[in-house]
């Protein structure tokens, strides 16, 4: 009996690293069949990203119908506020490869009001282009864990200073892993080159997150993660959140999502809510 039971389980895992293998001669121009898709999973609506890419082939866009980011305070002596709405910004993706895609950041329109020692000021336009690629390094499609390299370059095509003045690039690397218990765990670290604030260079920054997920009652799935940036440029406090959300799949193509990120340092956005949603097709 027990042997049986081994030989089962050995053509079990056989059979499961074929379709995997067979995966492999899928392409933009050859997609993979509906039939062999992988589970959708998204690069948000929080900021730790997936290892998983779209399927050779096949598209997905994650979008954000509406951000709104508010902050008060005072530096240094002078009290500020301001309020930021980001319409619609979007990641438009490509499956390239089984284990490779392409992705582009568009950020239609933002309007932001700030007020500075009683000066008032509106800016409205679009904001920064970024261009991505990530790999799959492991567990696109079997396994636990799963490991992935995503280098990036943001373009500054933003209208009114919404954006940086320079190109910035860097690398994320998403991890994630099923626990025990349907929970989950992913981990994200990125490297930045970002322009300085009096835009004469360029430095290095180093933001991490950590999140845990696990679906709730009915079709809703819930995280909460921990994010920080730590930036090498003089003068410049850490960035810290506590980010709670919620993921409501339609099916197994459209997502509903909406999320709050609470700042916890000085330097981080008091609120941050959002709500959005991503579709494969």
């Amino acid at each position: 009996m027990i042997a049986k039971w081994s030989w089962g389980l050995v053509l079990a895992l056989l059979a499961q690293c074929a379709v995997a293998a067979d995966k492999s001669g899928y392409h933009l121009f050859r997609p993979t069949p509906a039939g062999l898709l992988r589970p959708m999973d998204t690069d948000g609506p929080g900021t730790t990203e997936s290892p998983y890419t779209v399927d050779a082939g096949h598209f997905q866009v994650e979008l954000t119908l509406l951000s709104y980011a508010t902050d008060r305070g005072s530096y240094p002596g002078v009290d500020y506020e301001f309020d930021y709405w980001a319409v619609a910004p979007m990641l438009l993706k490509v499956g390239l490869l089984n284990r490779l895609d392409a992705q582009f950041g568009l950020e239609p329109h933002n309007v932001l009001r700030e007020r500075a020692g009683g000066i008032r000021t509106t800016s409205r336009g679009f904001g920064d282009t970024t261009v991505r690629l990530k790999y799959n390094v492991w567990g696109n499609d079997r396994g636990r864990t799963a490991l992935a390299l995503t280098p990036y370059v943001r373009i500054p095509t933003s209208q009114n200073n919404l954006g940086s003045d320079g190109i910035e690039g860097g690398l994320v690397v998403p991890w994630s892993a099923d626990l025990p218990r349907d929970f989950w765990l992913g981990l994200t670290t990125r490297f930045d080159v970002v322009r300085d604030v009096g835009g004469r260079g360029h430095h290095p920054e180093f933001a991490n997150s950590i999140a845990v997920g696990h679906d709730l009652s009915g079709k809703w799935f819930g995280y909460v993660e921990f994010f920080t940036i730590v930036s090498t440029e003089r003068d410049t406090d850490w960035v810290g959140s506590v980010n709670p959300g919620l993921i409501h799949p339609l099916n197994k193509n459209v997502w509903l999502n909406a999320g709050v990120n609470i700042g916890v340092t000085r330097a981080a956005t008091d609120w941050n809510p959002f709500i959005g949603m991503s579709w494969r097709f």
